[in-house]
């Protein structure tokens, strides 16, 4: 049952997401972006909503996924949009590549997915050469103690029904405790979604 949800969550995602791309969704995602440079990694790319917004001029382009249904997606944009890239299968938890490889590394909504995000940073810091950024684009857990009591009240069908999210995740918080140096973070609302994942935390991360 698990495996069909997750084809079917595949298929719904792009649709799913929108009104809140258009929203202001696609806007951040470009803006966040524009500061990649370097060797890139992306962790969890999913559909490849991010493609079109790489700058031009990069070393290189590395996507991982680790859901298969999202894998065959992910390629298949690339393919139509012409865009130079590389899609591996692997979590972020354990990625397959050797320490201080990339100069970016960037994680938008995936941080609140991964089973173990302490392992997932710990991962990053280790594929980051010394002074490259993590790009980081998350909802997390609200600061107000009513939708922070919402976000785990609801966790158990929310985390079911949308492939393994943590909407009460501190993410912000995980970052701070790991080896990465944590740059200024920005504050922002992902308008016209369900409000447990309105809170978004937009900022960087340093090696």
């Amino acid at each position: 049952m698990a495996n069909a949800w997750e084809h079917v969550f595949t298929a719904l995602y792009d649709p799913l997401l929108w009104i809140g791309e258009r929203a202001g969704m696609a806007k951040r995602r470009e803006q966040l972006l524009a500061r990649a440079n370097g060797r890139v990694l992306e962790l969890g790319a999913g559909t490849g909503l991010h493609l079109r917004y790489y700058p031009n001029g990069l070393d290189e382009l590395v996507l991982t996924e680790p859901a298969a249904p999202m894998v065959s997606r992910l390629e298949r944009r690339a393919d139509r949009d012409g865009r130079s890239c590389r899609v591996v299968e692997a979590s972020a938890e354990s990625l397959p590549f050797e320490d201080d490889s990339f100069d970016t590394v960037v994680s938008t909504l995936v941080l609140c997915t991964v089973d173990d995000p302490r392992r997932a940073i710990d991962e990053t810091a280790r594929v980051l050469r010394p002074g490259g950024r993590l790009l980081f684009l998350e909802h997390v857990r609200a600061d107000t103690q009513r939708l922070a009591r919402w976000q785990d009240r609801l966790h158990r069908p929310w985390h079911a029904f949308a492939a393994g999210c943590h909407a009460n995740r501190p993410t912000v918080e995980l970052l701070r405790e790991s080896p990465l140096e944590v740059d200024a973070v920005d504050s922002d609302r992902w308008s016209w979604m369900p409000a447990l994942v309105h809170p978004l935390a937009i900022g960087e991360a340093r090696a």
